[in-house]
């Protein structure tokens, strides 16, 4: 089958991480350790496994960095190589899996927890927490913290793939799949919008809105009672988007200090060195980049003892004196799992897909690449934001 494979390569990883963001072409093109192949059609590993076809699979924030060397260390004991990329899948089940038939429309939830490594269920598993299950590496698949970093599952990147009943969500046939694509990024907005837990009227300030800012600033207004939400926003097709899914205001970054001072009555200092940063500020804050910008923006802005909630895969290198002086909680919100609702117990994917139904999410996507054109794809994504685009996909029918 063709699929993209990304593979370990020293040289290429050290190339990527020197260049950084100045020169995406180079990521996209000669620098990057992504090619394409033809493999073998991974292989169900247990009952309980299905193929699935992939109608259209996004390029996640997380898959840039990977490519770029952004990624921290961290995760390389938590992965194995070569793999698939692709964890943001609407496809369609190629076998039937028990209570599935096949040719059922899904979305996929890419963890890999214990229920699809064929093992007892740990602590964080049993409580609904999928995104912290202990098992990650262990059972009867390699090594991979999801779908896409898994070298056993293949990933939305390539024709066909394997998963575990637990990991799939049919879905409405009135869902389309350029919205159908957006519910696994929005079921973890709606995990950040909930692990942000504003207070009723509570000011909330969220900084980026690419995709991920975008869909935690609609589930913010859409699941909490937060009042005044702020969104940076540096291009203007973003800036568009923040408003209609609910901004208060849409703050630009280069004036993002002040603007907030103003708008919480804050105090503005002035360090001898380094970045202003305010006594007061907002009570709520939500990194939705993962730059070291995006997170001493969060930080220097939020209120003594408020709350700064991680949706961006962190990068290094942030100033955490903020945390210590300002007695900040600083919370990680890493992928959905089940929330408690006023509802009841509920799947973050069904409450993604509600929203989805009926959010203004028309032209979120904004590229749609079949395989072979990977290049153009990863060019458009990098530069996603100045090219007003939300979200680029690949449709691996498409070649």
């Amino acid at each position: 089958m063709l699929a993209l494979e990304l593979y370990r390569s020293v040289t290429r990883y050290a190339a990527a991480k020197a260049v950084g963001g100045r020169l995406p072409g180079l990521l996209a093109g000669p620098l990057a350790p992504l090619r394409l192949v033809n493999r073998e059609e991974p292989v169900a590993p247990a009952p309980g496994w299905a193929r699935v076809q992939p109608r259209l699979s996004g390029i996640c924030g997380s898959d840039l960095a990977t490519l770029s060397g952004r990624a921290s260390f961290y995760f390389s004991s938590l992965v194995s190589m070569p793999f698939v990329p692709g964890h943001e899948v609407v496809g369609d089940l190629y076998d039937q899996c028990e209570d599935l038939p096949a040719g059922t429309r899904v979305v996929l939830d890419p963890v890999l927890s214990c229920a699809a490594r064929g093992l007892e269920a740990c602590a964080s598993c049993a409580g609904g927490s999928t995104g912290r299950c202990d098992h990650v590496t262990v059972g009867h698949l390699a090594p991979g913290l999801q779908t896409g970093y898994c070298a056993d599952t293949g990933g939305g990147w390539g024709r066909m793939f394997v998963a575990h009943r637990s990991q799939l969500h049919p879905i409405p046939d009135g869902l389309a799949d350029r919205r159908a694509v957006l519910v696994e990024p929005l079921a973890c907005a709606v995990h950040a919008a909930l692990r942000a837990r504003p207070e009723p009227g509570a000011s909330v300030l969220v900084v980026g809105t690419g995709t991920v800012g975008a869909l935690t600033l609609l589930a913010l207004r859409a699941l909490t009672p937060a009042g005044r939400i702020l969104a940076v926003a540096k291009h203007e097709r973003q800036q568009d988007l923040a408003r209609r899914l609910g901004a208060s205001e849409v703050i630009d970054p280069k004036a993002a200090v002040t603007a907030l001072r103003r708008a919480t009555h804050a105090l503005r200092l002035e360090p001898e060195r380094g970045l202003p940063y305010l006594l007061g500020g907002v009570d709520v804050a939500v990194d939705a980049v993962g730059s070291k910008a995006s997170l001493d923006l969060a930080l220097r802005t939020t209120r003594a003892g408020g709350r700064v909630v991680l949706a961006g895969m962190p990068a290094s290198g942030a100033d955490l004196a903020p945390v210590w002086f300002r007695e900040l909680e600083v919370a990680g919100a890493y992928t959905g799992g089940t929330e408690i609702t006023e509802e009841g117990p509920r799947s973050t994917f069904d409450v993604a897909m509600d929203l989805a139904a009926e959010a203004p999410l028309e032209d979120m996507v904004g590229g749609v690449y079949g395989l072979t054109r990977w290049r153009e794809a990863l060019d458009h994504a990098f530069g996603a934001g100045r090219l007003g685009t939300a979200k680029v996909v690949f449709d691996p029918r498409g070649d």
